[in-house]
């Protein structure tokens, strides 16, 4: 099953039913699983170790070198787990520190000309569209949306179930669960995702009220966390908190004047009750 036209190494190692086409390359020291696809001139670079049931789109090259000055030459890897699909003229380039990875989970989806760079680290389920590029140390966490044409800086982290517009750039942390619309801007919740991954109701308005609460509430960073620990224990909230605390680049917030006309809602609600 591999076309008479590639160039496959004798010191890479194939699994069961692997189909290789034409012109394509796999190096010496790559693995490939079983029953993966490697599409008409891929690149499959040493260092590259994949799992089952992955499809490399035609023209995708996975695991070149880091493009980090810092590099110099020594062995580093490219780690996807099983069931990705790279399409056409993806690059995944593999870590800059000695023996680092760049890590690709399971049963993501690469969409036309993205760009993964040095020691990322892409969860599983996640859709990443058409020339997203992402810039070394980024981490991507599960089932991610990131529109096409979107930016990121090195070291930044974006959120499980987070929803990115298409052609945004983005500099600084996005917290699990939410939408981001514009430069380091967040607006609002990710329901239609979290209904989607099977999230309750109850959860999803948890979600939303400790969303109001970091945001909407006029506390700093550190004591809407504290606030959200004491009102709401359970594990969806306290997977915001961790990624917020964690965070070493800060994170998006909404644009002032979506805060202030939040805030006038608010205001105007609180003014009809009391009525």
């Amino acid at each position: 099953m591999i076309h008479p036209t590639a160039m496959v190494s004798s010191k890479a190692e194939l699994g069961r039913e692997v189909q290789v086409g034409p012109g394509a390359i796999i190096e010496e020291g790559a693995i490939v699983g079983d029953r993966c696809e490697v599409r008409a001139h891929a690149v499959i670079a040493r260092g590259t170790r994949m799992a089952a049931g992955n499809q490399i789109g035609y023209g995708a090259v996975v695991g070149a070198e880091p493009q980090d000055l810092s590099w110099t030459g020594a062995p580093s890897r490219v780690v996807l787990g099983e069931g990705n699909v790279i399409r056409e003229h993806v690059t995944i380039h593999r870590g800059a520190k000695p023996e680092s990875e760049t890590q690709i989970g399971d049963g993501n989806y690469l969409m036309v000309g993205c760009h993964v760079g040095h020691n990322c680290v892409v969860g599983n389920r996640v859709i990443i569209v058409n020339h997203v590029l992402l810039a070394g140390y980024v981490r991507v966490g599960d089932r991610a949306f990131l529109g096409g044409g979107s930016v990121f800086h090195q070291h930044v982290r974006i959120g499980e179930l987070v929803m990115v517009r298409g052609g945004v750039r983005i500099g600084m942390d996005i917290p699990p669960f939410l939408m981001a619309v514009d430069e380091n801007e967040v607006a609002g919740v990710n329901r239609v995702g979290l209904r989607r991954a099977g999230f309750s109701e109850e959860a999803r308005r948890r979600v939303e009220a400790a969303y109001r609460l970091l945001y909407e509430s006029g506390r700093n960073v550190s004591q809407a966390l504290d606030e959200m620990e004491k009102r709401w224990p359970a594990e969806e909230v306290r997977r915001m908190i961790d990624f917020i605390r964690a965070s070493r680049r800060g994170i998006c917030t909404p644009h002032p004047g979506r805060r202030r006309r939040a805030s006038a809602r608010e205001a105007k609600g609180t003014d009809a009750s009391a009525r």
